[in-house]
């Protein structure tokens, strides 16, 4: 999910809209624990290639997880760092994600740098600390966004030798880090588009991280980007930031939106049996917000609240997905904002906590 200062427009909202769900139909064989059809190699500090399953060597179960993004240097080594993650735990999550940012200051440019919303180091450490003490698991996600807004799916650098060159020394800065840190996933990229379909050079990438990085990797695709992504053999799960729109009008009907899943499951599905590997949902989310359902990927459907559509989202995904044997599980987009830096009023915004969407949440994890 592209930074909510940095959402689409109205007209892309309505391509989006327009691409609606593709169809597909039938369930692959089940992949074993790394994420693949079959097992793949354990990793070093006792990470194993297993797309939130378990435990090393144990049968994946499917992540249950929680975004907590950054949006400032020390967010995650401030003093709300704790309670986010204690509140996360009690949901009945296994899993959280952060996600620190780099940034360029347009698409064409050749490479990225940090600025001031970017999570410094020692805050990421100290946050998956933290996590690790909180008894989650954690996967870094991290995201290379506009300066001066749009989307990250619109970055096509002029350069893409100078690009990708760059990209490889932040995404491996990352991948030393998690090592160290005993981080037990990580995304080697997140809603690329622009460039993800060069699979020659993002495979070389792959192999950059995996020098640094024993444990299990993905890509989180969007839901419009992940069919054409050609490196996912070169991955241990397929990643997908999983906006997909449920319905033409705003509803509270799960059952209506648990059906609407059905040609979606059924590609994806048939896209994991290909690729031989789970599918993860890096990503799924729903402001609570009248009409979140019709497109998911925005931070400003409408101005009135709809936190029983948001409840009624999750129940459907959870209910459409449970128990698919090829589905690695989720990772929701996302906790509360930090203190001072929503841009989203609270009861409107992606956060479940403290609405019906955290019961549903709770019940069905807990």
């Amino acid at each position: 999910m592209s930074a909510r200062r940095r959402a689409a427009g109205a007209l892309l909202m309505a391509v989006l809209l327009l691409a609606g769900c593709s169809s597909g139909s039938g369930d692959g064989p089940e992949p074993g624990p790394s994420g693949r059809t079959g097992s793949g190699d354990g990793g070093e500090g006792g990470a194993s290639r297993e797309a939130g399953g378990s435990g090393p060597g144990g049968k994946a179960a499917g992540m249950r997880g929680i975004t907590l993004p950054s949006w400032n240097t020390d967010d995650y080594s401030g003093p709300q760092a704790a309670p986010y993650l204690r509140q996360i735990a009690a949901t009945g999550a296994r899993w959280v994600t952060f996600t620190p940012t780099w940034y360029q200051d347009d698409v064409t440019d050749s490479a990225m740098h940090t600025t001031g919303e970017t999570a410094g180091d020692d805050s990421l450490r100290h946050i998956i600390g933290l996590a690790h003490a909180t008894g989650l698991k954690v996967m870094v996600k991290p995201h290379v966004d506009l300066t001066k807004g749009g989307d990250r799916a619109g970055i096509k650098p002029r350069d893409p030798d100078a690009w990708f060159a760059a990209y490889e020394r932040f995404i491996t800065h990352y991948a030393t880090l998690a090592a160290e840190t005993g981080t037990e996933q990580l995304a080697v990229g997140t809603e690329l588009a622009g460039t993800s379909r060069d699979g020659t050079r993002w495979s070389k990438v792959v192999r950059a991280v995996r020098a640094h990085y024993r444990g299990p990797l993905t890509y989180a695709a969007n839901y419009d980007e992940y069919a054409a992504v050609p490196f996912w053999d070169d991955l241990d799960v397929i990643g997908i930031d999983a906006y997909w729109p449920l319905a033409d009008r705003p509803t509270t009907d799960a059952g209506r939106l648990r059906d609407a899943w059905k040609p979606v499951t059924g590609e994806l599905a048939a896209f994991s049996a290909r690729h031989h590997r789970k599918i993860l949902f890096t990503e799924a989310g729903y402001v609570s917000q009248r009409g979140t359902t019709t497109a998911p990927y925005s931070w400003t459907v409408s101005k009135s609240g709809g936190e029983d559509e948001q409840a009624a989202a999750y129940e459907a995904l959870l209910t459409a997905l449970d128990g698919k044997p090829w589905w690695a599980g989720v990772c929701w987009w996302m906790w509360d904002d930090w203190p001072d830096s929503g841009e989203t009023p609270r009861r409107l915004a992606y956060t479940p906590h403290g609405k019906p969407a955290e019961k549903v949440l709770r019940r069905r994890w807990g």
